[in-house]
């Protein structure tokens, strides 16, 4: 095919269904990509890396079994594969241009991965790209449909990019494991609705963030499996028109093999192709995650004021100066930033969700925007938290003693005598050492030198030794 001049820009000429179009001369996409490219300059953001790689998987897959069935010419299919190897290598991931939002139900992306796979193809056995001796649609694209090659593209990146966020996420939970185990005698107040609380100690608070997060990953974990169920031979309206009987279960096998995951064919293409509520179910498992670490990012931020005016109980490593006109001011920046990405998170979330309803009918048109926002959820969530943890989690530092002065001055320690004179009796303790800004143990000793704290099952008056000792091993107050 021959080329020209468009500008200062070499340009080949293609034509499609809709006529001529101008294609930059060596792009290894053609004409649907390039009017996609032109129809579609909204955000600049092009596909994830594991959703092209995913495509590409779902095109070697197809090509290898298609040789098998004797439905192509082996020396296509073999260029074919080789092609989309490279493809899935991140080698042209340069000529993967469509934008994120664009045409719907993927059609712009499948046609950009089936273009340059064909035009790479053609190159392989000699040929130039837009000479097309192997076709976009009907070789690389035969016996499939966006329909059933998006959706399975989508489950496949979100396998894909999986274990790189599940890493991550064990690893702060880890972390805050390690930080509970080094916090253990650290004894502390206890703070519910932002009020003093009974005692506890620092590192049953961190245990609590580690529990929550191993949780979260477990419920990721779950999350994945339903979308090992692939309906790739579905075709167009799940009915599998134009794929030959044992295409679909041989693409599966394939897909294993060059995947590493443990693939099953849908029992159901209908239902592959309409719903979307497996890729909801994993948006909404990512949600809860980002919910659990905003609310730590929050505790951890909360624990660390100050220093010399909040709790600062703990110590976070100062990774940057904190104002641009308050000078030594250190501000909790790595939590403040996963608190950020968190609502982001939270936000393409949101967007899946409302997506997945918006199906009409055969299909759900909205899928670009579904694997925009869960590869971006993804990648994200993946390096905020890894983020976060070596710059914040790991560098953690109790201020036991800080910890300490704030738990002598909580009134309601008093809470250990509920068991001996009852519930009355010590909120009038309580609201006392509040209303005179006495301590707790002032309080106490004084009532019990009047004789005044009565024992509920007896009716006789509690020593200051037994009122006092009951406040002071603390230790034993916080539990297991």
């Amino acid at each position: 095919m021959g080329e020209s001049k468009s500008g200062n820009e070499a340009v080949r000429m293609e034509t499609d269904s809709l006529g001529e179009v101008a294609v930059p001369a060596r792009a290894y996409y053609g004409a649907q990509t390039q009017r996609a490219v032109e129809n579609f300059p909204i955000s600049g953001r092009k596909p994830d890396r594991a959703y092209i790689w995913a495509s590409a998987a779902i095109k070697h897959a197809a090509a290898d079994t298609l040789v098998q069935l004797g439905l192509l010419q082996r020396k296509k299919g073999e260029a074919i594969a080789v092609a989309a190897r490279e493809v899935m290598d991140g080698k042209w991931d340069a000529h993967c241009v469509v934008d994120a939002f664009q045409a719907g139900a993927g059609t712009s992306h499948h046609m950009n991965i089936n273009e340059v796979i064909a035009n790479r193809a053609t190159v392989i056995l000699g040929g130039e790209p837009g000479d097309y001796h192997i076709h976009p649609n009907d070789d690389v694209n035969r016996a499939q449909s966006t329909n059933d090659v998006i959706p399975t593209a989508i489950r496949l990146g979100v396998l894909q990019k999986a274990p790189g966020l599940l890493q991550v996420v064990d690893q702060l939970a880890s972390v805050f494991e390690e930080k509970a185990l080094a916090f253990d005698g650290v004894l502390k107040s206890g703070r519910t609705h932002l009020q003093d609380a009974v005692p506890m100690r620092l590192g049953q608070e961190f245990k609590g963030y580690a529990g929550a997060i191993r949780s979260d990953a477990d419920r990721l974990r779950e999350a994945l499996i339903p979308l090992r169920v692939i309906g790739i031979g579905g075709t167009a309206a799940g009915t599998g028109l134009n794929a030959p009987a044992g295409f679909a279960e041989n693409v599966v096998t394939r897909l294993s093999s060059l995947t590493g995951f443990p693939l099953e064919l849908t029992g159901n293409h209908f239902e592959s192709m309409q719903s979307m509520a497996d890729f909801a179910a994993f948006s909404g498992s990512m949600r809860v995650l980002a919910g659990t670490l905003g609310r730590i990012a929050n505790d951890v931020r909360l624990l660390a004021s100050g220093p010399a005016t909040g709790l600062h109980e703990i110590e976070l490593p100062a990774v940057q100066p904190g104002s641009s006109i308050m000078p030594g001011k250190v501000n909790p920046v790595m939590a403040e930033m996963l608190n950020m990405a968190m609502i982001h998170v939270m936000g393409c979330d949101m967007a899946v969700s409302l997506a997945a309803q918006a199906g009409q009918l055969e299909l759900n048109v909205m899928m670009p925007v579904i694997a925009f926002e869960l590869f971006d959820m993804m990648t994200i969530s993946e390096h905020a938290i890894a983020a976060f943890t070596t710059k914040c989690a790991m560098g953690i530092e109790a201020n036991a003693e800080l910890a300490a002065f704030w738990l002598l001055r909580n009134p309601v320690i008093a809470t250990a005598l509920t068991r001996l004179i009852g519930y009355e009796q010590v909120a009038a303790l309580v609201q006392k050492a509040y209303q005179t800004g006495k301590s707790i143990h002032e309080i106490v000793r004084l009532r019990a030198e009047h004789g005044d704290l009565i024992r509920r099952d007896d009716s006789r008056p509690l020593t200051v030794e037994e009122a006092l000792a009951a406040m002071d091993d603390l230790r034993s107050l916080t539990g297991a």
